[in-house]
């Protein structure tokens, strides 16, 4: 039995309208600072305000298929932008990141750039001395300048920082990447005990000490990459493991029904999610023929995945339709709509707007969208020409692509809503996971990283692995996290991010860094240029 979304109260800052093709703008500086008054930073005036004000500006930045995670997804053998017609060319700015050939000038990244740094200087006048901040609020803002200084330092290896009195005149102080993990861990390890004890609900959307927690062992696992080291030390994958038991005796777990995770009710598995909009990551690969109460446009017909990374799901080749054999993670794509009446599993409880007896949208697949489409009444979808659109896997290049070539990727569905408020951020099967390969790296724990994971596999209707190597592990966290912002840290730390892959050659090694932003270069004079741009 599903239980009811409660919604918060807080809204997002702006309001983001989603196209076929993007809509960018570059900003003309990545200078923060405050206005200099001429009597230097006296505090926040509105704690509270500006505490809400900081976790909506995480959400709007959130709330889109570009920036962030275009970088961590786009850029990986996990999904692909490939140009249909003039549809999503956009000057070459979606295939330069598949392509490992994007530069200092990639909008994607001084955007990135330019949010996460101000997010790091607005939440550092919230946590200054005169800001006089509770201790609950001044842990909330730490978490939440730990989470976008992570991002920085994860993305481009070096972290400007200014402080809160400094003005226009000064150049921000630029951390190293080593520096940046200390500070990070430092933010966190304050923040631990006074942020609040959320249990898995709708608190969840908020800081918490399950969150920490989750974010400590996510850079305990990543440290040796951070820190330039061949292999993790056994110290830092016991604190994967220390943190991740942490998050569990808070009561968090795994949870079975794998797509229930992402509609907005409460679940186990959920730690952090946001209440930004789930419209990018439904209708950015949806046919425009596929569409929704509530988006009856349809979708924007682009974002794909490869053929490889399909094949890494258990199931026949030939068909993804309902209960051929394949693991509950790949999905299915149905053969005509759900009655509500007739509703069970996933589309149970699930939305009829228009009081048609019918799930809105109950037409559309869930997870890896392959093969024929059909209508809720059980026709053929058609493609613009009038023609069966039939998903193949194979594509002819990032160029030249008809409507229908690429498989698609769902993890969020129309039928709970075309725009439902509930992005899922860190979640415990994650946790889960690290805690398994902090077991294979080294870490001391009574259980096996191989029993850990066919706990997950099994759950997941998944035939157990008999044994449990590095590719094992980097396959089994894409089936489980796939589209969930994780793919490109995962590939850098199992040393594949360069590899080759489908319409991509093996790439420079010093593509695992990003280049920092041509603006950012010419503002801060402190700043040097990452290897190799």
């Amino acid at each position: 039995m599903k239980l009811n979304y409660i919604k918060t109260t807080i809204l997002l800052g702006a309001v983001i309208s989603f196209t076929a093709c993007t809509d960018l703008e570059l900003e003309e500086t990545d200078s923060v600072f405050r206005e200099d008054s001429g009597e230097g930073f006296s505090g926040v005036t509105d704690v509270p305000s500006a505490l809400t004000n900081n976790y909506n500006a995480i959400r709007d930045q959130l709330n889109t298929q570009e920036n962030l995670y275009a970088l961590q997804e786009v850029t990986t053998d996990e999904m692909v932008v490939p140009t249909r017609g003039t549809d999503w060319g956009d000057n070459g700015l979606w295939r330069s990141l598949h392509q490992h050939t994007w530069d200092a000038n990639h909008m994607f990244l001084l955007n990135s750039w330019n949010n996460n740094n101000r997010n790091v200087f607005n939440l550092s006048e919230i946590i200054a001395p005169e800001s006089n901040a509770n201790p609950q609020q001044l842990a909330e803002a730490k978490f939440l300048r730990a989470f976008s200084m992570f991002w920085v330092m994860d993305l481009f290896g070096q972290v400007p920082f200014r402080e809160v009195n400094e003005g226009a005149s000064v150049d921000p102080r630029v951390m190293t990447r080593p520096e940046a993990f200390d500070f990070v861990m430092k933010d966190l390890t304050e923040a631990l005990p006074d942020l609040p004890n959320a249990t898995p609900g709708p608190d969840a959307n908020f800081a918490s000490k399950a969150a920490a927690h989750y974010l400590i062992a996510k850079m305990h696992l990543n440290k040796h990459i951070y820190l330039g080291n061949a292999e993790a030390s056994a110290e830092d994958m016991n604190q994967v493991i220390e943190h991740v038991d942490a998050i569990a005796e808070a009561g968090f777990g795994l949870q079975s029904g794998f797509f229930e995770i992402f509609e907005p009710t409460v679940d186990m598995e959920t730690i952090w999610y946001t209440n930004t909009g789930v419209g990018s990551r439904i209708w950015n690969g949806l046919h425009y023929n596929q569409g929704a109460v509530g988006q009856d446009a349809g979708g924007w017909n682009g974002f794909s995945t490869l053929a490889e990374f399909y094949d890494l799901f258990e199931g026949p080749e030939d068909s993804n339709h309902p209960n051929v054999g394949q693991e509950e993670r790949r999905g299915f794509v149905p053969l005509e709509g759900t009655s509500v009446s007739g509703a069970e599993g996933f589309f149970e409880g699930n939305n009829d707007e228009d009081e048609d007896g019918l799930i809105d949208g109950s037409d559309i697949g869930l997870g890896f969208l392959y093969g024929q489409q059909y209508e809720l009444d059980g026709s053929m979808t058609p493609n613009r020409a009038g023609d069966p659109l039939f998903y193949t896997k194979e594509m002819p290049g990032l160029v030249g692509n008809p409507e229908n070539t690429g498989i698609r990727v769902l993890k969020y569905h129309p039928s709970n809503g075309a725009y439902a408020e509930h992005m899922v951020l860190f979640r415990y099967a994650d946790a889960h996971l690290m805690k398994a390969e902090a077991i294979m790296r080294g870490g001391t724990s009574g259980e096996s990283a191989l029993a850990l994971v066919n706990e997950l596999r099994e759950l997941r209707q998944a035939t157990p692995l008999a044994s449990l190597s590095d590719q094992d592990m980097l396959d089994e966290r894409g089936r489980e996290l796939y589209n969930e912002m994780w793919r490109r840290q995962d590939l850098i730390r199992f040393g594949q991010f360069t590899d080759e892959w489908e319409f991509k050659p093996e790439s420079e090694a010093f593509r695992v860094l990003y280049p920092i932003p041509t603006t950012a270069l010419t503002s801060n004079p402190n700043l040097m240029q990452n290897e190799g741009y």
